[in-house]
């Protein structure tokens, strides 16, 4: 009987006979009728679309949530959530299932939690970015998947070491005043390289959508990493290596640890590492560096902050530990998306109240700038204190603010900009 329940989590309501979430493992097939159908029971604030596909043809297939599915609003910012790079570490995959059908049933129950999430967020959840993977680490199954079997894609690329390596750039160019070192282009070479079809769409994925934040899950460690993930020095395998913003990063990684059932226990007793000292999160780098990959190549290359969230010891759990993980992680979960509401947003317009767009939000002592997005709108991830802030434009005056945000914020403060236009300098013969 006990077994039953695990499978088994029913919530009952009398407008709605009953959702049943089954904690058990879906196969790529199963994967998609239920996330179409998901969408289908909640077409008023979730849809599905595919962002491509994969080396043998699966679909990328992201679902999302808010409450107006299929377009960005002024204003409303944008997050992502990744499972399954590495096709055989598979939970986040089913917790990204899982959640998909949490955030649909409980919004329709009326829950004032999850409503207030989809109606203030637009909330994407790619399940499974490596589906080919997961095929090779399922045929295993639970008992025999080896470390590795299914990690990397059908092509044998690992996923996340396929990315442009922007952060060797990143460290060239940090002592030149005039190299930004923010939103670093791609660079020639790496077309001539062997790009995953995978890596391919996420990074057209990542740059059509004005993202925020974004968390990538993973298995094999219970912790989570944060940028960079590649090392200042080549010759260091172990080294502290913070980006710019490692204040918010810390605060990105401390809000899912903290609320992660166990993630940041002093327990000494996990995976064999030693992540209890620092209560569950670590700079990346300084855990073990490598190049290409996504975290990084989403900090350098657009506005959004990805941690990766290492979600335990095994990466093939049982299917009887489903149920138990999905509880484990189900607050973390929200709160992370919740934490998006931090810091400061606003819009960037002209004097005619036109939205700028590619507009530059730059914070004084932060060397990483965030640009506004369609509508001139921007998001601004910051820790509480006081930030000068500047908006630019080209073609445009520059204007400064000084804004204080206060630790007791529990949403993102509005700071707008209205910049002049300052037409080019004529000289007239004396």
């Amino acid at each position: 009987d006990g077994d039953l329940f695990y499978l088994l989590m029913l919530i009952l309501s009398p407008e709605e006979p009953s959702t049943i979430i089954q904690f058990t493992y879906t196969s790529n097939a199963q994967m998609y009728s239920l996330l179409k159908r998901t969408a289908a029971k909640c077409s008023h604030i979730s849809q599905v679309y595919s962002i491509g596909r994969s080396t043998e043809g699966r679909d990328l297939l992201v679902i999302e949530f808010t409450d107006n599915p299929g377009q960005h609003e002024l204003l409303e910012p944008e997050i992502k959530l990744v499972g399954n790079m590495h096709g055989n570490e598979v939970l986040g995959r089913q917790l990204l299932i899982y959640l998909a059908q949490y955030l649909c049933s409980e919004y329709i129950l009326g829950n004032q939690r999850i409503q207030t999430l989809i109606n203030t967020t637009r909330i994407h959840l790619l399940a499974s970015m490596n589906p080919d993977g997961y095929e090779l680490a399922a045929a295993e199954g639970h008992l025999f998947n080896g470390w590795i079997s299914g990690r990397a894609n059908a092509q044998n690329i690992d996923l996340n070491r396929n990315f442009p390596d922007l952060t060797s750039l990143f460290y060239r160019n940090r002592r030149s005043r005039h190299y930004r070192i923010d939103h670093i282009p791609i660079p020639d070479a790496y077309w001539f390289g062997k790009v995953a079809p995978e890596t391919y769409a996420v990074m057209k994925w990542i740059r059509a959508l004005p993202f925020v934040q974004s968390a990538s899950l993973h298995g094999g460690e219970l912790v989570i990493s944060y940028p960079f993930d590649f090392s200042r020095d080549v010759h260091e395998e172990k080294m502290f290596s913070p980006t710019p913003d490692e204040q918010a990063f810390k605060q990105l990684a401390r809000t899912y640890a903290d609320a992660h059932a166990t993630m940041s226990n002093n327990d000494t007793d996990r995976c064999g590492a030693s992540f209890y000292r620092t209560r569950g999160i670590i700079n990346g780098a300084l855990w073990y560096s490598f190049a290409g990959g996504m975290s990084d190549f989403n900090y350098l290359h657009t506005n959004c902050l990805e941690i990766t969230v290492e979600l335990g010891c095994d990466k093939f759990p049982s299917e009887a530990e489903l149920y138990p993980e999905w509880k484990r992680n189900k607050e973390a979960l929200l709160s992370f998306m919740e934490s998006v509401h931090r810091g400061i947003k606003g819009v960037v317009k002209d004097t005619d109240g036109n939205g700028i767009k590619g507009a530059t939000i730059s914070i004084r002592g932060i060397r990483k700038d965030v640009t506004t997005a369609e509508d001139g709108d921007y998001w601004r991830l910051l820790n509480p204190g006081t930030h000068i802030m500047t908006a630019t434009a080209k073609g445009f005056s520059r204007v400064s603010k000084r804004v204080h945000l206060p630790h007791t914020m529990n949403k993102a403060g509005r700071v707008d900009f209205v910049l002049e236009k300052v037409g080019p300098v004529l000289h007239h013969p004396v």
